[in-house]
């Protein structure tokens, strides 16, 4: 049988982002976005089973047994951490690894907008990461939170399922606690957080109604929370967090979000044409006091055009952020334009012989 540590290891060594365990198939790596098959011989159902066990422990794997799905995270010898989710699949198990990396990026580095860092300059309020699976939600929270420990002596307690980065006391105290070993749940994490003395409470995700109520609590009370959600831009995460609560209940919610929540970044990973590599493109939601009304009075379908019409302070749409990161040389022209809010519009504002530029520079190197 093959050892789990040897797929995970040379996965690593080929770069990639994740990894696919299913019976019957040989391992599957990621690398920037394309499945490939490693050198490995097809993986039994006991192989599978021995690997689970091997990374849990039998009384978690019992629990896994019972409730058919596991998260968890599993780190190899040399510090490499992986997130995991253990799965039964036609009634034999699957197993999907994240790679996490193991230096936390700058968030420079990142390519991302610079009113993102700026946001931790906050003193207080809700500031909300979203996007689909995989669209680097974890790695821009985590260098948002670095980059506020490198520079501030405050207390940050982080809420996780499970943990992903390992985050270092720089001039911050951190403490990183882990759903399921820590503390049960996220909403039970969040109600003791309170009485922790934090400055600043950083929240996995927003997965039900009693962790988004707990956070936005959180958030009332004068502490800086991040959160995440699986929602692909500003306003459906707002539409998202108010349709959680009951139809009764909606119109207080509505004021307390408008309240406390100060910004949403939605974003998603595009393949860079320049470099092996992925790039972030996001739409920027600053709460403004027209935000904050259209949130009041339910008036969410107004939310695109104020992003549209307020760049001069710092928002941007996805299809703005599309067509800058192409202008810099990052990505494919084509698929800038069909991963677009709007082809049409997205064709005629790219300069087609900037792609032939880009393709030229990267046969060069």
């Amino acid at each position: 049988m093959t050892d789990i540590k040897q797929i995970l290891a040379e996965a690593i060594e080929k770069g990639a982002s994740d990894v696919h365990i299913n019976v019957g198939l040989p391992p599957v790596f990621r690398r920037n976005t394309e499945l490939m098959d490693m050198e490995f011989p097809a993986v039994s159902n006991e192989g599978a089973r021995e690997m689970v066990l091997s990374m849990v422990g039998p009384e978690k794997f019992k629990k896994f047994e019972e409730f058919r799905d596991l998260d968890f995270s599993t780190t190899l010898d040399d510090g490499h951490r992986f997130r995991t989710n253990a799965h039964f699949q036609c009634d034999t198990i699957a197993i999907a690894f994240r790679v996490i990396p193991n230096k936390i990026p700058n968030i420079e580095d990142l390519h991302l907008p610079p009113i993102v860092k700026e946001m931790t300059e906050l003193s207080k309020g809700l500031v909300l990461v979203t996007g689909h699976t995989g669209s680097g939600k974890s790695t821009t929270l985590a260098s948002m939170i670095g980059s506020i420990n490198r520079k501030y002596r405050k207390h940050v307690i982080t809420l996780e399922d499970p943990i992903e980065y390992s985050l270092s006391n720089e001039m911050s105290m951190i403490e990183q606690r882990e759903i399921g070993n820590d503390c049960p749940r996220f909403d039970l994490g969040l109600r003791h957080a309170l009485r922790q003395d934090p400055d600043i409470i950083m929240v996995g995700e927003m997965r039900d109604l009693e962790t988004t109520s707990s956070t936005i609590t959180a958030a009332e009370t004068g502490h800086l929370v991040f959160s995440t959600l699986h929602t692909i831009n500003a306003s459906q995460t707002i539409e998202r967090i108010i349709d959680i609560y009951p139809a009764g209940q909606q119109n207080q919610i509505r004021t307390m979000l408008a309240n406390t929540i100060q910004a949403v970044v939605s974003q998603t990973l595009f393949r860079r044409v320049d470099e092996p590599g992925m790039v972030p493109c996001a739409e920027i939601l600053l709460c403004t006091s027209a935000v904050r009304n259209c949130i009041r009075e339910n008036r969410i379908y107004e939310i695109p055009n104020i992003i549209e019409t307020s760049r001069r302070l710092g928002m941007q749409t996805m299809d703005n952020s599309i067509a800058e990161m192409y202008s810099k040389g990052f990505l494919d022209r084509g698929e800038a334009i069909t991963r677009s809010g709007n082809p049409g519009k997205m064709s005629k504002m790219l300069n087609p012989e900037r792609e032939f530029e880009v393709v030229q520079s990267s046969k060069k190197r």
